[in-house]
């Protein structure tokens, strides 16, 4: 037996996708890619700035008088102590700029990805799938 068949016209259950929900449904999967990529490059800037906080305080208790080893691409320098500590707190800076910056644009993304979602699923039901 052929299990096949055409379906009726009052038997086709998917709803209409109007043009605006075709481009919710773009918007969802480009912001989504976005986060995806983006949530784990976040996660190392913050164990990077943890790491420099780390190194901080270690020079801070340091004597003064030892130069400090500093480590500059693949190379470790002898460096003095006030020099390396200032090195550091410029890499703290400017590292906490970087997350503060990624972290509010995921926090956006995220949102407007919920109000997609939201509307999305208002319509359509269990007819669309947006979580992975």
């Amino acid at each position: 037996m052929n299990s096949l068949r055409m379906l009726e016209e009052d038997e086709d259950n998917a709803p209409d996708v109007a043009q605006e929900d075709q481009d919710r449904i773009s918007r969802f999967a480009v912001l989504n890619m976005r986060f995806k990529y983006n949530v784990p490059k976040l996660e190392a800037l913050k164990q990077e700035k943890e790491a420099l906080d780390d190194l901080a305080t270690e020079l801070e208790l340091a004597d003064e008088d030892e130069p400090a080893l500093y480590k500059l691409g693949e190379t470790f320098l002898h460096m003095p102590l006030p020099k390396a500590l200032k090195r550091v707190e410029k890499e703290q800076s400017e590292v906490s700029e970087q997350v503060s910056s990624l972290s509010k644009t995921v926090d956006e993304w995220e949102k407007e990805m919920t109000e997609i979602k939201v509307a999305l699923y208002a319509k359509f039901g269990t007819s669309i799938n947006l979580d992975d």
